[in-house]
């Protein structure tokens, strides 16, 4: 029995199929989805119709990630906040425009965590980033995952959004990061993703990483129009497709501090494109 997990594919429909099609060339017919499945890239509606149409053909699992939380709330809250033409929320805006109503439903169909259960193995607790909540992470030497280890039930947990691939071993229990298909922090710009092999032992795990035509990536986010809607934001994308390991948060965050160093006060989503352009050119 064995089983692909993916998580963080950020509408890399590209970086997407390359990953299935090394799952199915193994004769892998079971696929765990990790959440967050477009949100940076071009064309989301491409990473969309991939993902219903392996569900047609294979047995999937899938979670919703805080990208997805991102989507409905939105709707939720009359599309107010995001704008084009902005760093901080020209992709959001972008992804939300290609969306469909199949799209959205199918995001409020889907649980932050759940439980995959395989006759004969050991039951695994599947999640985006922690049992608890689509924005935890679960690192290395951090009080939080610890005591997330202790309090789950399962000795298997898998996660995703870090965008860095891992194992975490504590009290008898092991985590599992998948790392990302779409956008890596591992800094080799590959995709990357997980295969769990059930053998008598229980589970056992094996790291993959794929390469793919990144230049095509790149090419879209100009092509479409995306790197006008979000410059500075895309400056990033670009960057980490390009073995690039500084995440959006961290270049946000140096925004955040450099609007505020001037303007005495800044709350997201109101940043200006010059403190963009500012940490851009000072972490990149």
């Amino acid at each position: 029995m064995d089983i692909a997990v993916l998580s963080d594919i950020h509408g890399n429909y590209v970086a997407l199929v390359k990953c299935i099609e090394y799952a199915l060339a193994r004769d892998i017919d079971t696929f765990i989805f990790l959440g967050d499945y477009i949100g940076e890239l071009a064309y989301p509606q491409k990473t969309m119709e991939i993902l219903y149409g392996l569900r047609e053909q294979c047995n999937c699992y899938f979670i919703k990630g805080n990208k997805e939380d991102y989507w409905i709330n939105y709707r939720k809250e009359s599309r107010k906040g995001w704008k084009k033409y902005d760093s901080t929320t020209g992709c959001l805006a972008y992804a939300y425009e290609n969306l469909t109503e199949k799209d959205i439903q199918f995001f409020e169909g889907l649980s932050h965590v759940g439980v995959v259960d395989i006759p004969g193995y050991p039951a695994i607790t599947i999640c985006h980033g922690s049992p608890g909540s689509a924005r935890e992470e679960l690192k290395p030497g951090r009080e939080n995952t610890y005591r997330v280890m202790e309090q789950e039930k399962n000795s298997l947990i898998l996660c995703g959004h870090t965008h860095r691939r891992g194992k975490i071993e504590y009290a008898g229990k092991k985590i599992l990061n998948a790392g990302s298909v779409g956008i890596s922090l591992d800094g080799d710009s590959k995709a990357h993703f997980l295969l769990l092999h059930g053998e008598e032992n229980g589970w056992n795990h094996e790291f993959i990483s794929v390469d793919y035509d990144r230049e095509k990536v790149i090419d879209e986010l100009y092509a479409s129009g995306l790197t006008a809607q979000a410059p500075y934001w895309c400056k990033i994308t670009e960057a980490l497709l390009r073995k690039g390991t500084v995440s959006h948060g961290s270049v946000l965050t140096k925004a955040m501090e450099l609007c505020k160093q001037d303007r005495g006060v800044c709350n997201w989503p109101e940043i200006p494109e010059r403190y963009w352009e500012l940490a851009v050119a000072e972490m990149l």
